[in-house]
């Protein structure tokens, strides 16, 4: 019998199993089992996941995304409902009333006195005892991931949590959450390939946020002293185990601050994150321990850079680039982002991965968002954090002066392939009104929960992941 020919029986023996417009459950399982009463009334719904029947009776367990429970089902007690229990499948969704007890096994069981289908499985759930393996499909199928691996349920109500802790950091520091907009008239706030489409009402082509950081310094020349977004942007680039073109950052900003007020705030924000979900400041990430502890080791980018390739922060960007692609052979040209890349590679190569580190002293030209050192004009007061070989925040203390600005963006447009050549005229007009000295923090929160979380892939903490099309997305 086909899944059809059943679903036809079922509807002919007990009515339309997707009628049931609601069944209140008042408490999830794992309060329940929490607050265990012998004898307790209650009402709990969810995913029958085995059943065994025995005659006259049988046993069975349901889940919900807090934990499981198991139910005995008596002929005597449920009547005709006892029909609907012997013809469930493993995948159904159910509602139970009942009473509590304890098995002589000591396990907490509902005694079932009502029973009714809420939702009839067409499609059988993976195997049991093996759950789901394939890595494909359970990115591509997350539904069936949740509930084959109760771990990876785990896995994002933790990341829910984490976002929450973030968010009640920056609240306890009187920083306002803000929203700015995810369709840009001109991408810019980051380096990166944006997604482009068009707006047919206004005749507009725009693109999706790379970053919301020009908006959010418009709202510090506006008055807004502190304010932060959780905030999904995007690039169109490569996927890997740390990029997905759809990801979720946190961005920051603080005016009358600098950028080590940022490196502060990072060492307090995620060894506080660690404590909470760890309850500890020493993770173990994929084998390695990592010890939180402030203050973090700091790198300098210059003095990586003049090591490796005998360059100095007053050579121009286009003999770092000759130096750097000599040494290493490159045959195709560099760019900033290469550079940033090749900085990984060297903190890899060169510094051990149980201390986080703040790189510093980045070339001017690198960041053309970033405000000259006081000191030396050819580096900028910026740090980028790297933890177990990932980065996982930028900040600097952020460039206000807006004819340096619009000179940095003019040579940006020069030499970079990845941006529209357009430049926010508007951002720029913003700053001649005025920004207070200011800090900005952006920090990948797919990037911290795979840290916090011992994840080895950004596609182990999202949802649902881009992945290519298959013949199913097609049909």
């Amino acid at each position: 019998m086909n899944e059809i020919e059943k679903l036809d029986k079922i509807r002919q023996d007990f009515g339309d199993p997707f009628k049931e417009t609601s069944f209140p459950k008042p408490l999830f399982i794992n309060e329940i089992l929490e607050g265990f009463e012998e004898e307790a009334p209650v009402s709990v719904a969810g995913r029958l996941m085995t059943k065994r029947e025995h005659g006259k009776s049988g046993f069975a367990h349901i889940s919900d995304h807090t934990g499981r429970i198991q139910v005995y089902a008596q002929l005597n007690v449920l009547g005709d409902a006892f029909k609907i229990f012997k013809s469930l499948d493993v995948g159904d969704i159910i509602g139970i009333e009942g009473k509590l007890f304890k098995t002589r096994t000591g396990e907490f069981t509902v005694m079932a006195q009502k029973l009714i289908l809420l939702s009839k499985a067409l499609k059988p759930l993976p195997e049991k005892w093996h759950g789901l393996k394939d890595v494909e499909v359970r990115y591509r199928q997350r539904y069936l991931d949740l509930i084959a691996n109760p771990g990876v349920k785990d896995v994002f109500v933790k990341r829910s949590r984490i976002i929450t802790l973030i968010r009640k950091f920056f609240d306890q520091r009187k920083y306002i959450e803000v929203e700015t907009p995810m369709l840009h008239n001109i991408a810019g706030g980051a380096t990166g390939r944006p997604f482009a489409t068009h707006h047919n009402a206004t005749g507009m082509d725009v693109y999706l946020r790379i970053a919301p950081e020009l908006y959010l310094k418009r709202l510090l020349v506006g008055g807004f002293d502190r304010v932060y977004e959780v905030n999904r942007s995007f690039r169109n680039e490569g996927t890997s185990t740390r990029h997905n073109p759809e990801f979720t950052m946190l961005e920051a900003y603080c005016a009358y601050y600098d950028y080590e007020y940022m490196m502060k705030i990072c060492e307090d924000l995620i060894s506080s994150l660690a404590k909470e979900i760890k309850s500890s400041v020493v993770l173990d990430y994929q084998g390695t321990k990592i010890d939180l502890t402030p203050p973090w080791q700091r790198i300098s980018f210059a003095e990586l850079f003049k090591k490796e390739f005998d360059v100095d922060p007053r050579d121009s960007q286009d003999e770092v680039l000759n130096k750097v692609s000599k040494k290493l052979n490159l045959k195709q040209g560099l760019t900033r982002t290469r550079i940033l890349n090749i900085t990984e590679e060297l903190i890899e190569k060169n510094f051990p991965k149980d201390k986080p580190a703040f790189i510093v002293d980045f070339f001017t030209w690198t960041s053309p968002l970033a405000k000259r050192n006081k000191d030396n004009p050819y580096l900028v007061d910026r740090f980028e954090l790297f933890i177990a070989g990932l980065e996982v925040a930028n900040a600097y203390s952020e460039l206000n002066d807006p004819l340096d600005q619009k000179e940095r963006f003019m040579k940006q447009l020069e030499v970079e392939d990845e941006l529209p050549k357009k430049i926010d005229n508007d951002f720029i007009l913003s700053l001649e009104h005025g920004m207070p000295p200011a800090t900005g923090l952006g920090i990948g929160i797919d990037r911290l929960v795979m840290l916090l979380l011992n994840q080895p892939s950004i596609r182990d903490v999202i949802f649902f992941p881009l992945l290519k099309k298959t013949q199913i997305d097609t049909d």
